[in-house]
Formats: structure tokens, C-alpha cells, sequence
């Protein structure tokens, strides 16, 4: 039976159901004499089952009264059916028998009894079913899934159960506390098959535990473990933007990791140990004095150069002023406007005196946001100012002050203005990633929670930023080389010169801003009409094709039914169908499997594609130096890949033509095919999968199935390292 059914088949059935005096009864009979139904895959007994089901939905029947004694037959006959059924009978027989109103018992001791026999799916879908959650133990349930990183399924059995949801939240919490050892819970269960332990690191715990709590609205006060995992990530984070691309500031780095840190003691330890791992001393010693970390804890070299500051400052207590707005770096994108034409607007005043330049109709304006970065520990971050670019003005609206209190005289008219300039299609709104930013605003203000569905006449930006590096040399276009990205690369690509992102990671809840985040908050949103008007002006110099061009020019937008842009899916998917182009000068071809690269850790995705097109990859640990990448490019003869900053550096040290900086912003498949063709690889159909994607053996055994259903097993139980 293969469940291939003809219309006449279903009526012919559904008529020998309606000739029947008990169709209960029959449909007991028929399973209970048979055992066709009780293997996986279809029957003709399973078909028949579901069809009853859908007939008796159709056409409700008086059935046996609710608490009769022949519906309790009957449940107790269909609850021995059940203890034999596969998975796909479940549905349709707790419908049937109306299982979720009979006798529990019964129904507890088979799910007992799945759970026993290692069927720890089914006995959870069995009680999902039969809405049995509260009666069974969370925990005991939840954790042979948990272990084979079924958390989805998990999530829908605590659905509708607040408690259950606290109890599953204090399950993975308690997972995330520090020193906790994942191999000790999977020891407990030896049935379990198919391990997942390096989906079950607390920094993936944490994320989950997180995320289920934004879910369902609950206190964080909940998860106290998760949060420390989640703030040690930042720590990471914010150390390696402060000691490897030095992209933050030392003043907001400070200001970031003291409230990271706070009063917890493991973290302050966790923290001595990354300073402790750094190889610049300096820096090192400048973050240990400005976060009053004990110097005896520091190492020797970190510690006399903490000393030799704490010299420094004694003598000269003033520390080097901030750099005033005409002096920064000229190798940055110069805000072309004088400082006085950023206003800050914090008034119901201030708002009306300037709300017939904001929404001015016709006119082409800049749309972008600003928000305390809360490296993933919160909630969805809440804007704190919102930036509108004209021709000629920066308007910088602040957020947390023009929104508060929710329905004030104030509120009202901030939401009004926004919601007047966005849905405006006379006005074209233009922005970098405008839907996160968005939702950003409305987290940050309740009566602009559904702005993104008002939005009119818009352009973004980051679509047509895609689609240039769909077309242009994505691995290796103008600027990605020097580690950048985003919009900070788009302006360098378009104007010549990158935005400068020293203040990005500020703290923009902090009052008054600094004139740094003014100028750069200014900067941030005025770049994005540059931008538009050189598009505008050659598109064919950024490799746009004809009909992206047409529909960035003035009135093609939205407002006068001209074409639209792509959509995301279409700009990324043109990466794969854009044809090599002939080039005189282009490398020799290289075989795919004489290919040999190293890449950072934060490539692992690339890795993976490459392995699957036969190349030879391998990928830096977690906490191994980019140093150890050139190393092993000098002795293995391989090709670096890497993804941020210290391209430079690596360069130097392997020479030219063997260092690629990858844009971390593309997939994982758009950037293999972007590293093949720089380098000229050919790819045949013996290629693909020729290499282990986890291992990069290109070695294969074939065995029997039995002998793989042991090797996985024993993979799962054997004792590795935590992850």
C-alpha cells in the first residue's frame, strides 16, 4: 500500500463508512486483526484510519455519550491500539476515541513505558497529544531531547504551560552554570542515540534559553547563568574589537565591559584572563587601570606597565582631549555640512519648528537609528536616536525622550511625525538594513510597533549593495580587503572613503552625547544620500544592471510604478549565476582537489563548501592566534582566508597572492564561489563530496548499515571533551 488514492477510492470509503451501524467499533475490529498498520511507513489500515477521521469531521455523528461505559470500552480497547501504533496513527486515533478526555492512567503507563524503551519522541508527542504535560515531569522528558538538540520539539511541549516553560528554563539555565560538564547529564541517559553535545556548549544554551524567555515574555531574573554566559560572550566580543581590529574606543570599551562585568566575580576573573592572553601589554595595562583591576593579578609584564601608567597619571592627570569635529582623520568620509546644521531635536518644541523641513514632499531624505549595543544579555534593543538627513541638515531626534511617557502630548506628536514621513510615497526614504532598524523603533515607542507595514516610498540601500557584489568580485571588491563591511563599505566603494565606526558600539543612552557620536550619528545617516546620488548619477560604473538602475533614478520609486527593487532572496541568489568572466590575465586554472587553504575560525561555513567542492581546507580552533594561519600556510604551502583585520598582517607574512579577505556579510556559498573564482578553481562532478565536510579526510570506507548504526552510537557515548 502506498497511499496513492483516487478521488473514487476516498468516496467509496466514506460511503462504507456511512453504511456502518458502529463505525468505532469496526474501525477496533480491523486493527486489532491485523498487523499490517503496526510498521512504519503507509497501510492501507493507516489510510483507513485517517479517513474515518476526516469523515467524522466532515459529518459529526451522535457518538456514545461523554462519560458512558461504552466509550470507556471503547477508549480502553483504542489505548491498547495506541500502545502498538507508529507515530502517524496517533493523531488520528486520540481524535477518534476523544483519548484526551479518557482515563489517564492507562495513558500515563504507555508513555512511561515509550519513554523506557527509548522512544523518547514519541512518548513526547504521545503526551503533546493528549495534552498530558502537566502530569509528566518536564525535566525527565525534555532532557534525551534536549541532548539530540530537538529544542523545537521541546519548546511545543511547554507551549500554553507557563510553569513548565519556567521549569524548562531553569533546566537549561542551570546547564549554562559555569564549570558544568554536559557528559555527566548524557551519562544519565544511556539510551539516548544520535548525541548532539557540541549543539549543548553554554554559550549555545544561553542563546536558547534567552531567546525562549524574549518568547514568552518572561522575567530574565529567570536564567541568572544564561546571562553570564551571554555577557562573557560579549566580553570576547568586545576584546577582540578592542585588542585585534581596535575598532572601539578605550572610553567606550570601558564603559561597555563595566557593565558587562558589574560585581560578579567569575566574570572579573574571566576578564583578568583575556587581558591576561593579550600580547599588548599597553593596552592591556590602559583597560586594568581604567576598570581598577588588581594589579597582582595581572601578569608581570602587564603589571610594571600598569605601574608606569599609574606614574604617568600622576603627573599629567589630564588625559588627551577628545579630537574636535574639523580635525578628524582625513582618511575617513567627511560629513560635507557644517556642525551647526546638526540639530538635536529632545522637544514637542523642537519637533514643530522643524517639521516642515522633515516632511518636505519630494525632497530624497537619509533614515537611520542608534541604540546601546546589549550584546544579545536583553531584549530586543530599543532605539535611542533616530537620524533624518536632508539636503544640507542632520536632524537627530531624541528617542528615549520624544517617546516617554507612552501617550504624553510629546509621544503623540513624535509618532504622528514618523508615521507622517514614512508612509509619505512623495518622500523617498532611504536607509542601510532599514527592517531591523524599524523594529527597533517600535520596541522603543508602542504606538510605532507596526511602522514597517506603513512604510512608503523607500529605497534600501543594502539591497542594492547586494546586488553590486552579486555582480562585482564579491571576495575582493574596493575596501573589503582593509576588513570592512556593511554600510562603512558601501561608502568607501561608492565615495571613495569608508565611514569611520569608531563610535559605533557607544553608548547612546548616555546624555549628553559626545560630539564624536554627533558627528558620527550625523555622519551615519547624510552618507546614505551621497550614496544615492552617485548611483544615480553612473550606475554602470558600480556594475548595476539596467533595470536596478532605472529604478534608482528620481521617480521610478515606488510612488510612480516604476519597477521595484529585487527582493533580498533574488540579490543574494544572482551571486550563483553570474558567469566567470574571460580575462587574459587571469591565474591558471587549479584542480579543486590540489586547492589546499587555512581559514579563521569564523569562516567554518566556507570551510564546509569548499570541502564539499573537493578543496583541502583547514580551519583554525577557536583560541588559536591568526598567527598560527601563517604558519601553517609557510609549511603546508596553503592559501590564508580570513575575515577580518589581520588580512595586513598575514599578507605580509606569506607574501602576495596568498592571503584572501572574505566579506563575512555574504553566505557561506556566495563566498566559495567568490574565493573560486579568484583563484581560478576548477570544480568536476568527481569533485563534489569527495572530502569529509566535519573531518576534511578525503579517505571513504563503505560498511554495512548495521556497522553504522554502532559507529554512530558509539560516537554519541564515547568520552570527547566538552563543548
Amino acid at each position: 500500500w502506498r497511499g496513492s488514492v483516487s478521488p473514487q477510492l476516498r468516496e467509496e470509503a466514506w460511503r462504507g463508512f456511512a453504511a456502518l451501524d458502529d463505525p468505532l467499533t469496526a474501525l477496533l475490529d480491523m486493527l486489532e486483526s491485523s498487523r499490517g498498520w503496526r510498521r512504519k511507513g503507509p497501510s492501507l489500515e493507516a489510510w483507513v484510519t485517517c479517513e474515518l477521521q476526516r469523515w467524522l469531521q466532515a459529518r459529526p455523528l451522535p457518538g456514545p455519550a461523554q462519560c458512558s461505559s461504552r466509550l470507556k470500552q471503547l477508549q480502553a480497547r483504542a489505548v491498547r491500539v495506541l500502545a502498538e501504533s507508529p507515530p502517524s496513527l496517533v493523531e488520528p486515533l486520540v481524535s477518534i476515541f476523544q483519548l484526551q478526555d479518557a482515563d489517564r492512567s492507562p495513558l500515563l503507563t504507555h508513555i512511561h513505558r515509550l519513554h523506557q524503551e527509548g522512544k523518547f519522541k514519541e512518548a513526547v508527542m504521545l503526551g503533546l497529544e493528549l495534552k498530558l504535560q502537566p502530569e509528566l515531569d518536564v525535566e525527565k522528558m525534555s532532557t534525551p531531547l534536549l541532548l539530540q538538540d530537538k529544542v523545537t520539539l521541546v519548546e511545543r511541549y511547554v507551549a500554553g504551560f507557563p510553569d513548565l516553560q519556567r521549569r524548562l528554563l531553569a533546566l537549561l539555565d542551570s546547564w549554562c552554570r559555569p564549570g558544568f560538564d554536559i557528559r555527566a547529564v548524557a551519562r544519565q541517559h544511556p539510551q539516548v542515540t544520535c548525541l548532539r553535545l557540541e549543539r549543548l556548549s553554554p554559550r549555545v544554551l544561553s542563546r536558547q534559553a534567552l531567546s525562549l524567555l524574549e518568547r514568552q515574555g518572561l522575567d530574565p531574573a529567570l536564567c541568572p547563568n544564561a546571562v553570564t554566559q551571554q555577557r562573557l560572550a560579549a566580553l570576547h566580543y568586545l576584546c577582540y574589537k578592542r585588542f585585534v581590529e581596535r575598532s572601539v574606543s578605550q572610553e567606550n570599551w570601558t564603559d561597555h565591559v563595566q557593565g558587562l562585568v558589574g560585581e560578579d566575580e567569575w566574570l572579573r576573573e574571566e576578564l583578568l584572563r583575556l587581558l591576561a592572553s593579550s600580547d599588548n601589554e599597553a593596552m592591556a595595562a590602559r583597560c586594568a587601570l581604567d576598570l581598577s583591576l588588581p594589579e597582582e593579578r595581572l601578569p608581570a609584564a602587564v603589571a610594571a606597565e600598569l605601574r608606569q601608567l599609574k606614574l604617568q597619571e600622576r603627573s599629567t592627570p589630564s588625559r588627551t582631549p577628545e579630537m574636535p569635529f574639523e580635525d578628524r582623520r582625513v582618511d575617513y568620509y567627511q560629513l560635507p555640512i557644517a556642525r551647526e546644521d546638526i540639530h538635536f531635536l529632545a522637544s514637542w518644541e523642537d519637533l514643530a519648528r522643524h517639521e516642515d523641513e522633515l516632511l518636505q514632499p519630494g525632497q530624497v531624505v537619509g533614515v537611520d537609528l542608534e541604540w546601546r549595543p546589549s550584546f544579545g544579555t536583553g531584549g530586543r534593543p530599543q532605539a535611542s536616536i533616530m537620524q533624518v538627513a536632508v539636503e544640507g541638515r542632520v536632524f537627530l531626534l531624541d528617542v528615549r525622550v520624544l517617546s516617554r511617557p507612552a501617550g504624553g502630548q510629546v509621544s503623540q506628536a513624535f509618532s504622528r511625525l514618523v508615521s507622517q514621513l514614512l508612509s509619505d510615497p512623495s518622500i523617498t526614504k532611504l536607509g542601510y538594513g532599514m527592517a531591523g532598524d524599524l523594529r527597533s523603533l517600535g520596541a522603543s515607542c508602542p504606538a510605532l510597533a507596526h511602522v514597517e507595514k506603513q512604510l512608503r516610498g523607500s529605497l534600501d540601500l543594502l539591497q542594492v549593495h547586494r546586488q553590486m557584489r552579486a555582480v562585482d568580485k564579491p571576495a575582493l571588491g574596493r575596501g573589503e580587503a582593509r576588513g570592512l563591511r556593511g554600510l562603512s563599505l558601501l561608502v568607501q566603494q561608492v565615495l571613495g572613503k569608508p565611514l569611520d565606526k569608531s563610535q559605533q558600539l557607544s553608548n547612546w543612552d548616555r546624555r549628553p552625547l559626545s560630539e564624536g557620536q554627533l558627528v558620527y550619528a550625523a555622519a551615519d545617516a547624510y552618507c546614505l544620500l551621497g550614496v544615492y546620488q552617485a548611483l544615480c548619477r553612473e550606475p554602470a560604473s558600480f556594475s548595476l544592471p539596467e533595470d536596478l538602475a532605472r529604478s534608482l533614478r528620481p521617480g521610478c520609486s515606488e510612488r510612480s510604478g516604476g519597477q521595484e527593487l529585487p527582493s533580498l532572496q533574488e540579490a543574494s541568489a544572482l551571486a550563483w549565476q553570474v558567469p566567470v568572466a574571460e580575462n587574459e590575465d587571469a591565474a591558471p586554472e587549479v584542480p579543486a582537489r590540489a586547492f589546499r587553504v587555512v581559514c579563521d575560525n569564523m569562516l567554518q561555513g566556507l570551510a564546509r563548501s569548499l570541502r564539499c567542492l573537493g578543496a583541502d581546507v583547514l580551519v583554525l580552533g577557536a583560541g588559536e592566534d591568526h598567527r598560527r594561519a601563517a604558519e601553517v600556510a609557510r609549511q603546508e604551502g596553503r592559501i590564508i582566508l580570513t575575515s577580518g583585520l589581520p588580512y595586513h598582517k598575514l599578507r605580509a607574512q606569506v607574501g602576495a597572492g596568498r592571503c584572501l579577505s572574505v566579506d563575512c556579510s555574504l553566505k557561506a556559498q556566495q563566498q566559495a564561489k567568490a574565493v573560486l573564482k579568484h583563484f581560478n578553481v576548477h570544480v568536476t562532478r568527481a569533485d563534489i563530496f569527495s572530502r569529509c565536510q566535519a573531518c576534511n579526510c578525503d579517505q571513504y570506507l563503505k560498511v554495512s548499515k548495521d556497522m553504522m548504526k554502532q559507529l554512530v552510537w558509539l560516537n554519541s557515548h564515547q568520552e570527547g571533551p566538552s563543548s
